[in-house]
């Protein structure tokens, strides 16, 4: 089977495809091995999880890989759940192995805006040295090196551990049906050790292992005034403005400095440890760098911190959506009837995502005015996660990925979340190894994702590495 893209599943509508405001861009694509081709499959499954529009992509997603993980020589099954399928291979198991439990994601965000792609997004091109399409960082350029270098290694009749894949299809829009999956499958799934490459590397080439993330809460404030629009001259200081009660009401969330204004929120926030912090001093990554990747004026956020703590080990808030009135060209003099806002929290550990939620209702509920009706809706939320960087299992993934790039390792932590982590560690009592292979400049769901082609042949070797040192290690050793 082949990835079809939007326009030719016929389930999408045409307007969701981009709309050309320039040249057409010049690109040339050589499918120069097969781990690059079946990228090309893989991607053009427009697996958008949180649409409902895209669920015959996201299922025939989940068969292609199910296919794709049989040819590689595993056992696979696609399990159905409430959501979206979670498929799952497992090699035949060995006596007196370690087991090694892989896990990714097939699910995607949304393209939009659609405009700002300068090729379709499920129309995999090439583009000086990289695949562009979404989902070819996030998750799925960072899964197929795992399965090729299972493939080769059964292949060659050399495979040092047992190996378990979980591909869910629903990580990017909650992993609602994950958990309760582990639970009932547990002892089928019990491993030694997690990998997960769904992170990103410092610098390229620098090879990178994560030992902790951030958490979020996410939530949507709806407000409502009148039934219906009205005119702002007739009816302006008559009722409150919804667009204007929501902006009062967001700012009451953040200072102007960056720092959250809700009380109790900082009460459970852990310290940088001084090792990190001289540590992290010393990674190559500097100001100038966030400038320029992100084209920002200045950078911006919490004060008394470098830019890597405040990313990766303090709380932020931020509007992801704010939605109001009329936006067309031209004035329209309204007062609008509603408005909405989506928002995101960051936190960290040893924050709680249940007691974070609770402050933060308890804030809106205090501050918003009696002269809009308020209405919190709740959104997917996920646990901060930080583990030993000093374990046997750290060790051999250091020793394979300096193996694999030729280079000391950085060791980091990343601001994005995976609820899985926690999951993985509550359900199947295991620890995870992050090991990225995205750039930081991969434009992670953002128009115009991309994933450099020679990290799907160092991704290939990688995998193989780890392997035989997880496989080969003492579990006496430490990190040094």
């Amino acid at each position: 089977m082949s990835g079809r893209s939007v326009s030719e599943g016929g389930s999408i509508p045409r307007s969701r495809e981009p709309r050309r405001t320039g040249p057409k861009p010049c690109y040339t694509v050589i499918l120069v091995d097969e781990i690059l081709s079946d990228l090309f499959s893989y991607v053009r499954f427009a697996s958008v999880s949180g649409d409902s529009r895209y669920k015959s992509e996201v299922n025939a997603c989940a068969d292609w890989l199910t296919a794709r993980v049989e040819r590689a020589g595993l056992e696979a099954k696609k399990y159905p759940t409430a959501g979206h399928p979670i498929v799952v291979a497992r090699s035949r198991p060995q006596k007196n192995r370690k087991t090694v439990l892989i896990y990714g994601h097939y699910d995607v965000q949304p393209p939009d805006p659609l405009e700002l792609w300068e090729s379709p997004p499920f129309e995999p091109t090439v583009k000086d040295g990289r695949v562009v399409a979404r989902g070819s960082a996030d998750n799925k350029g960072q899964l197929l090196p795992h399965l090729f270098g299972v493939e080769r290694a059964i292949n060659q009749n050399n495979l040092p551990v047992n190996i378990i894949f979980v591909v869910e299809g629903e990580e990017e829009s909650g992993s609602d049906n994950l958990e309760p999956f582990l639970k009932e499958h547990r002892d089928a799934l019990q491993c030694d050790i997690a990998v997960i490459s769904d992170s990103g590397m410092i610098a390229p080439g620098v090879p990178t292992l994560l030992y902790g993330t951030r958490g979020v809460v996410c939530l949507e404030i709806r407000l409502g005034g009148p039934n219906v629009d009205l005119h702002s001259g007739i009816f302006g200081g008559l009722v409150a403005n919804p667009a204007n009660a929501l902006a009062r009401l967001v700012s009451s969330l953040q200072t102007a400095d960056g720092k959250i204004a809700i009380p109790g929120f900082y009460e459970r926030v852990r310290p940088v440890e001084p090792w990190e912090r001289e540590l992290w001093a010393g990674l190559p990554k500097n100001d100038n760098d966030w400038l320029e990747m992100t084209g920002s004026p200045v950078l911006f956020g919490e004060a008394g911190f470098s830019s890597l703590e405040r990313i990766w080990a303090r709380p932020t808030m931020d509007v992801n959506g704010f939605v109001s009135g009329y936006s067309g060209e031209g004035p329209k003099t309204i007062l609008p009837s509603k408005a909405s806002a989506k928002i995101s929290f960051r936190l960290v550990p040893d924050q709680d995502p249940d007691e974070i939620r609770a402050l933060i209702r308890e804030h809106l509920n205090k501050t918003c005015p009696t002269s809009v009706r308020l209405e919190i809706v709740d959104h997917h939320q996920g646990r901060p996660y930080l583990v030993r960087s000093d374990s046997p299992f750290a060790l051999a993934a250091k020793r394979a990925l300096e193996a694999t790039f030729g280079k000391p390792l950085a060791l980091v932590r990343a601001g994005g979340t995976l609820p899985v982590l926690q999951v993985l560690k509550d359900v199947l009592r295991v620890d995870t190894l992050l090991i990225g292979l995205e750039w930081m400049d991969c434009r992670v769901h953002s128009p115009n994702e991309n994933f450099p082609i020679e990290n799907l042949h160092l991704g290939v070797s990688m995998n193989q590495n780890l392997l035989t040192e997880i496989a080969s290690f003492s579990p006496k050793a430490r990190m040094k």
